[in-house]
């Protein structure tokens, strides 16, 4: 029993230390806050107005980087899958532009009022940044 007691405390502190190092190393990995990349949309939202059901529709999401490093989008997806997401997949540079490009496909949707967010996920303070693509769907 006592053996058992001892193995479970072993594994509990290896555990713990592998921990704690993951996270020394990842904290190195990105920038510190004053330093981070910041993620600048030109809109934060875009309303497409009226579309009839079963069309497709697409915006671009324009943003610069005003931080003080590379931005880097790692990952990029949207409440529904109805909704794509496409985004640089190199460094955003200081002062340095970008696209979010979103395509909305209506087919299969009921009419009525539509709200999609978009979330991106990048190498900023905080790690993700949210859009929105509105508009109302109508049957004719």
């Amino acid at each position: 029993m006592k053996n058992i007691f001892f193995s479970l405390i072993a594994a509990g502190m290896l555990f713990s230390a592998c921990n704690s190092a993951g996270s020394k190393t990842a904290g190195n990995t990105t920038a510190s806050a004053e330093n981070a990349p910041v993620m600048k949309f030109e809109k934060e939202s875009h309303d497409f107005g009226k579309l009839i059901v079963g069309n497709k529709v697409s915006y671009d999401f324009k943003f610069t980087n005003t931080g003080k490093s590379p931005l880097i989008i790692t990952d990029g997806f949207a409440s529904c899958g109805c909704t794509k997401p496409t985004w640089p997949k190199t460094p955003i540079k200081p002062g340095e532009n970008g696209i979010i490009h979103v395509t909305f496909d209506s087919r299969g949707k009921s009419p009525g009022l539509q709200d999609k967010l978009i979330t991106i996920t990048a190498n900023t303070t905080p790690a993700q940044n949210a859009v929105h693509l509105i508009g109302e769907l109508t049957a004719q």
